[in-house]
This record gives C-alpha cells, structure tokens and sequence, in this order.
C-alpha cells in the first residue's frame, strides 16, 4: 500500500487508516484483534483510536477500553514497530474527566493515561479532539454561533497546551500532533501560535468527510493546503449510509442506526440520516452501477482524488464489512467518474 507523509512532520503512514471506535462496544475485543490484523495484512498500518472510545453510545463505563484493546493487541501481536497509532483527548467533559479543565496539565495526564492503556512508549499522532470554544461537527452547522468566543482565552489556551504538547513531544512521548471537529480559523490559529512559541505545528486534522458531506471542500482544504495539514477523513461511508443499507427505509438488524435506537438514540446516524441523504446515496449507487463500480468502493477511491492531503478512516464492526472495503483499495478512479461525480454533487450539495 502506497505511504504518505502526515502534513508536514515526519510521521509516515499508510494512506488508508483504520478505524477503531466500535472495538469493545459492537466490536467485541477478539474481533477487534482480528480485524487489526487483517489490515495490517492488507498494508494498513496506521490505526486510529480516542480516549473516549468506544462509542455508539459512549458511556462513562467503557471510557478508555478501546485504547485498552489496541493495547492488547499490540502487546499479544508485538507489532508495534510495524503500526502507527493516533489517539486523542476528549477535551472539557464531564463523563471523561469530571468536568475538569482542558488545560496543559490535563493534556500532559491524558498522554500519560494514554499511553498505559496503550501499552506502548510512544504515540504517532496525538489529536485534540474537540475545540474548547465549541465546533460546528455533527450538523451543529445548522444552528452554529460563534459570537461568545473570546479570542484572548482561545489563545490563551492553545498557549498553554502547545507548551504540554511541546514538552511531550522533546520526551519521546508524541511525535506528531493533530486537531479534530475543528474549523478553518482554529486550524490557522493553532498553527500561527506554534510558530509563535517555536511549538512543533499540527500535521493532521481529523474532520468528517464523505460524498454527502463536503463542508471541508473550501476554507478549511485551502487553510490545510498552505499550512501543509493533512485531513484524516472520518465517516467516509457516512457512518454506514453510503453502503446502501438503509435504502428504502430498511435498518438492518446490528446496524449503527439499530444499535443507537435500541439505547436510547433517535437512530438517524447523529443527524445523517434524512429522506435527502437516501436520494443521494441510491444516486451515487446507480452512478458507480453504471461505470462498473462498487459504490462503497467508490467512495473511498474518490477520496484519494481531492486536490489536497487526505487519508480516508475506514472502519467496521464486523471482519465481512472490512474485507468488502479491502477488497476495493488499490483501485484508481478514472477521471470521467471523479467528473460525474462532482456533477452529482452539485444535485445534492449538503443532504444532512
């Protein structure tokens, strides 16, 4: 599998990374380990996981098993030389930390707390996962209000974490540094206040991207393009909407949509799933169906066409749905698809 390099630091990857945020929760452990090690066969060695994992729903109970399970793994399989792990920091919560201040000495216990669940020395990408200020992530866009932030205390903070973070990476405890659920000026901002302090700059954003939602498209892809970012896309298949599963009103048995219903969830997908989001993934079905293609397929390989740095995050709950996605990398997209699918775009610009 093809290597890239995240943004601008020396941290080399697969261009494909795994996802991990079912493991422990619809993903029991062992399938998990066998899911790490049928994409490492397959030439993915970067893997992605979250202090708050696993999700769907996240649950103060399960708070740091999935870590704990890429630990495992890494401990049984000893292949840590061989993998590349990204993992993150919740940020202010009040399930993860009580509550208490997302501040530098709270980012320094989370690396540590990290890296024993991990039981590893070191971490590849270490990722803020949410802006303290408040992100337009998971369809807040519609509603989103900025005009409460204070630019002084965003500053602020970004100073005092810069400085954990710097003081992590001279330990040998990180090695490249990522944002997530952030926005363009966030993104311009944090990279500004580290060359301010000579702090190490962020080399990955790790934000939601599919063929259904392309908010990253402009400001953001131009602000990561200058600033060399690279974007780690996450819900490349819309959380499962772009398989085709959910066509026709169906919700399979075990599904996300299933699972988030059956515990209290309104079962829509985190706001994904409307009428306009089936009309647009049966569309983009019938496109693929007619160049030939598989139209989960598909929506990987586009990825890999955007005239900026990205590395799609596929991810599965059972081993049959990552061989299907397996079964596809490696395929280039031809251009008169990747045209015939930027005209589709246009007939469903933002379906959720």
């Amino acid at each position: 599998m093809k290597r890239v390099t995240l943004g601008g630091s020396d941290v080399e990857v697969s261009e494909i990374c795994l996802g991990t945020m079912t493991f422990g929760n619809q993903t029991p452990e062992s399938e998990g380990h066998a899911q790490m090690d049928r994409a490492l066969d397959a030439g993915i060695t970067f893997m992605d996981t979250a202090e708050m994992y696993p999700v769907n729903p996240v649950r103060r109970e399960t708070i740091g098993l999935t870590e704990t399970i890429l630990g495992n793994w890494l401990a049984r399989s000893r292949n840590r030389d061989r993998v590349e792990i990204a993992t993150k920091i919740t940020g202010p919560s009040q399930m993860v930390r009580d509550g208490a201040p997302f501040d530098g000495g709270t980012v320094a216990a989370a690396i540590d707390a990290s890296l024993k669940r991990l039981q590893t020395d070191r971490i590849d990408l270490y990722q803020m996962h949410w802006p303290v200020r408040g992100s337009y992530a998971f369809r807040q866009n519609w509603t989103y209000d900025p005009s409460k932030q204070s630019k002084q205390r965003t500053l602020d903070h970004m100073a005092d974490v810069l400085g954990a973070l710097s003081d992590a990476r001279k330990a040998g405890k990180i090695r490249a540094l990522g944002l997530s659920n952030e926005s363009a000026w966030g993104l311009a901002r944090w990279c500004d206040m580290a060359d301010r302090l000579d702090a190490p700059r962020m080399a990955a954003i790790q934000n939601e991207y599919s063929l259904l939602y392309r908010l990253y498209d402009t400001d953001l892809a131009e602000t990561a393009v200058n600033e060399d970012v690279t974007l780690l896309a996450y819900s490349p298949l819309a959380a499962g909407l772009l398989t085709g599963k959910y066509s026709g009103g169906a919700v399979p048995e075990g599904s996300r949509a299933a699972v988030d219903k059956a515990t209290g969830g309104q079962g829509n997908l985190g706001g994904r799933k409307t009428p306009q989001a089936i009309a647009a993934t049966e569309a983009y079905h019938r496109l693929a169906a007619d160049h030939g293609w598989d139209g989960v397929h598909m929506a990987i390989a586009w990825q890999l066409t955007r005239p900026f740095k990205v590395v799609p995050i596929i991810g599965a709950t059972r081993m049959d749905q990552l061989d299907h996605l397996l079964a596809g990398l490696g395929k280039p997209l031809p251009d008169d698809l990747r045209k015939a699918i930027d005209r589709l775009h246009k007939q469903y610009p933002l379906p959720y």
